[in-house]
């Protein structure tokens, strides 16, 4: 998986956060066998900043932990497809979207459950990439097999509660 990291924050992200970021990325793509060829990216926000992108983008006028931003491509909804051979085709890297984390949530939510920063970061980005990839939890049913899906992702990671 190709993954941009971007610091959007006044203070800077540590590099082990950094790190850590791209390691459990890494690790839950290869859990759900996602496509070596795929691509997304992750931001690093303020409070301010991702309650102006949650205001923008969903109506809501505060601020939240993570904002993941799924690219649906179809070519079904294509005017005029695009036609290549498998080869072409397993070369052009699927764009699976973008995830926006505030680094002050993070924080917060981390003293609040009296867990690790790192057990907070790892369990956010995990639960805006499962977004990336179709899972949802707005259904019980749907929030069951993603909410299991993320526990057994951390816990084999190792960022237990």
């Amino acid at each position: 998986m190709d993954l941009a990291i971007y610091d959007e924050t006044k203070a800077g992200v540590p590099e082990a956060h950094v790190t850590l970021v791209n390691k459990i990325l890494e690790y839950a793509g290869d859990y759900i066998h996602l496509a070596e060829n795929t691509e997304m990216s992750v931001t690093f926000v303020n409070n301010d900043r991702i309650q102006e992108i949650n205001r923008t983008y969903r109506g809501v006028d505060r601020a939240t932990d993570v904002i993941s931003f799924a690219i649906e491509d179809s070519a079904e909804d294509d005017d005029l497809p695009i036609v290549m051979d498998d080869e072409l085709a397993a070369e052009i890297p699927e764009n699976l979207g973008d995830i926006f984390v505030s680094v002050d949530k993070v924080g917060e939510q981390a003293d609040f459950l009296e867990h690790s920063y790192e057990r907070e970061l790892g369990f956010l980005v995990v639960h805006g990439f499962l977004h990336l990839n179709g899972y949802d939890h707005m259904e019980p049913e749907d929030e069951k097999v993603m909410f299991k899906l993320q526990r057994e992702i951390l816990d084999s990671y190792g960022l237990t509660r």
